[in-house]
């Protein structure tokens, strides 16, 4: 192993470039000749890469988003796409890459190494939690951070003004954000994609509280369960209270990395250059019982399961 390569695609999460930094210096200090590629895979089809030294990740550490860019690429995912990335990778005489983002970006880096047996370890990067076999992944809790101080803010007006909000946040397939934000936020309901829920039930719920003398109420709903915009709307047709929806939106990605999320970026990392140094292909990179681990790809894609009910609950018993 002589040359490495690094690459960020999916959504960006906020540690991301803190990981690059590691990739590069740690890289370099293993002897390893570390190129960097922009736009994720769409860079390794149309060769738009260099190499790195200590001078190109200066200054980095602090900065949310990540240097290298990132892009969706459905070329990737065809015959042609894949050919034109190992011929990149051919080229320039990359023996080995490490990918920084989810469990999609895992699923292709499975793919790529089974058609061309290139060596792929992936540190995971994921606002969303959603790498199976992985209890946390770095970006989470700048992600979280960042939702519950919006929502903080947002019911300092809930109070004042004595209104109802419903206030979506990401999570197109999990509910880890909703639903950890509703708890360390004291929401009184949270909607998610993992659970069904009760609508009739909620609006019997803010009404009693109403008539109980409860002013102010808020709904947490993850973007994949449904759009707070329309659950807002039926709110007010249904109880007549005076509803507001709140959409936080890409904030949620941006922004400082926290020091927990730059913490992991820098040691997943540094296991992930380990990692191809031993000679290991095909591992995600992550957090379980506070150690740092290594999961096959294969576990890492597979659905997530994890405590909805339970957090749930507690949720519903702190209202």
């Amino acid at each position: 192993m002589k040359r490495i390569a690094v690459l960020t695609t999916g959504g960006d999460s906020p540690g991301m470039n803190a990981a690059i930094r590691t990739v590069v210096r740690y890289g370099i200090y293993n002897k390893l000749e570390v190129w960097g590629v922009f736009r994720g895979w769409w860079g390794l089809i149309n060769e738009e890469l260099k190499i790195f030294d200590h001078r190109s990740v200066s200054g980095i550490v602090n900065q949310g988003g990540t240097i290298l860019k990132t892009a969706r690429c459905p070329e990737f995912k065809t015959e042609e796409g894949m050919m034109r990335a190992y011929n990149t990778l051919k080229k320039y005489n990359i023996d080995g890459i490490i990918i920084i983002g989810g469990e999609g970006s895992f699923t292709a880096g499975s793919e790529f190494y089974k058609r061309y047996k290139v060596p792929c370890i992936g540190i995971s990067a994921s606002i969303d939690n959603d790498v199976n076999g992985i209890e946390m992944t770095f970006g989470v809790d700048t992600a979280l951070n960042t939702a519950l101080d919006a929502l903080d803010k947002i019911r300092d007006t809930a109070t004042s003004m004595e209104r109802i909000f419903v206030v979506e946040v990401m999570g197109k397939e999990s509910g880890f954000i909703a639903l950890n934000v509703a708890l360390a936020g004291g929401c009184e309901e949270v909607i998610i994609p993992e659970r069904s829920y009760n609508f009739e039930a909620i609006c019997h719920d803010i009404v009693e509280g109403n008539l109980r003398g409860k002013v102010s109420w808020i709904i947490v709903v993850a973007e994949g369960a449904g759009s707070a915009e329309e659950i807002a709307k039926k709110i007010h047709e249904i109880t007549d209270l005076e509803t507001r929806a709140v959409i936080l939106g890409h904030i949620q990605r941006g922004g400082r990395p926290t020091a927990l999320s730059r913490r992991l970026a820098i040691l997943f990392a540094k296991e992930a250059v380990n990692c191809l140094l031993e000679g290991q292909t095909c591992k995600a990179i992550g957090l379980t019982r506070g150690e740092i681990v290594r999961v096959d790809f294969e576990t890492a894609i597979q659905k997530k399961i994890w405590d909805v009910e339970g957090l749930y609950k507690m949720v519903k018993v702190l209202t």
